[in-house]
């Protein structure tokens, strides 16, 4: 692992380790830390309430024997991811996540749905559900518990999920032991570490992640001058691709090399993925792993290609199943919090 930040620990894999695997394990998945890991008991409780009075409260243990239990995999992705891309067009605020900022796995625990429906939540689409976890974190000097919402109709999806395991694993701390929330297709902050409450709503919640932060500005405002009521609640995520091997930087041998990374476009699906060795004059399809075809997980994809001796320029696009690519230039997505990095990615490698 990469460790981005100490403290609070933020960490992703090497890229070539990424994607040697369909479903990321659990010690190579990225680790997005906001504050301090908690170490909750396995027997710790949720607290569940929809408006009014109706309350009740479950532990792990609870929802397994109360609830049916249901797998999905499903990518999560750090807004942030390739940050680093954007730090190269302009100062940003946050870590400088590369491409491993990502995961895929399967996710086993209990439908979010179900759970409401047991505290007789309503369905009415102008409500929001709530999350709020045990961890502690700042945002712009302000210390408060985490917490994030979701409207209504996405909490309701058959695959949210409250999770217990990953990969037939049980949670790890760093990963949200012993309950968390999983929200394929959104961002990773609205899958929601070590659970503490879940509130149904008539506002989003008013935490200050949700609040002031993983929003998307417009380009022309700063740190300094950021206007709350301007940012864009940042929750279903782009079309994205990265080359995860060679990584950049890295010196191979002269010939034939293979050239291996992922794409994601969640619920829309991957149609095509093209690979450049010159910078983008000229483009080869790529072939896709033979992964399961899932509809939130991402698509691995390789291709062979001879490379001559020298600096070359690696780079790859995909297209979801509308025919949309990705934008060409990361200069045209910069923004100053680093969200939403979704241009082309570019490699330079020394052949040699």
């Amino acid at each position: 692992m990469i460790e981005r930040s100490p403290e609070p620990y933020n960490a992703e894999p090497e890229p070539g380790a990424l994607i040697e695997r369909f479903l990321t394990p659990q010690a190579l998945f990225y680790v997005r830390s906001h504050g301090p890991v908690p170490n909750l008991p396995s027997n710790h409780r949720i607290q569940v309430s929809s408006v009014g009075d109706a309350k009740r409260s479950f532990s792990m243990d609870d929802l397994k024997v109360q609830f049916t239990t249901r797998s999905v995999t499903a990518v999560l992705q750090c807004a942030g991811n390739r940050r680093t891309a954007f730090q190269q067009v302009g100062k940003t605020s946050g870590d400088p996540w590369d491409v491993g900022a990502i995961g895929n796995a399967e996710w086993t625990g209990v439908r979010l749905a179900d759970v409401l429906d047991a505290v007789g939540a309503s369905d009415a689409s102008n409500l929001f559900v709530a999350f709020t976890g045990a961890d502690q974190v700042e945002v712009e000097g302000e210390e408060a518990a985490f917490g994030v919402s979701i409207a209504m109709a996405k909490a309701r999806a058959p695959d949210v999920l409250i999770a217990w395991a990953m990969n037939g694993e049980t949670l790890t701390p760093e990963h949200g032991a012993p309950l968390r929330l999983v929200v394929p297709g959104y961002a990773g902050v609205r899958s929601a570490k070590w659970l503490t409450r879940i509130e149904v709503r008539n506002t989003p919640s008013d935490a200050p992640i949700q609040a002031r932060d993983y929003k998307l500005y417009p380009a022309d405002m700063t740190g300094d001058t950021v206007d709350w009521s301007q940012g864009l609640t940042i929750n279903a995520m782009p079309l994205n691709a990265a080359i995860c091997s060679p990584n950049s930087g890295e010196s191979i041998a002269a010939g034939k090399v293979r050239i291996q990374g992922y794409a994601v476009a969640y619920d829309r699906g991957i149609s095509r993925v093209e690979i450049s060795v010159n910078g983008g004059l000229n483009w080869m399809q790529a072939t896709f792993a033979d992964d399961p075809d899932v509809r939130w997980g991402w698509r691995r994809w390789s291709l062979e290609a001879l490379l001559a001796k020298g600096l070359q320029h690696l780079v790859v696009r995909a297209f979801d199943e509308a025919g949309q690519g990705q934008p060409e230039r990361p200069d045209t997505m910069w923004n100053h919090a680093g969200y939403l990095c979704a241009a082309w990615h570019h490699v330079y490698v020394l052949v040699e």
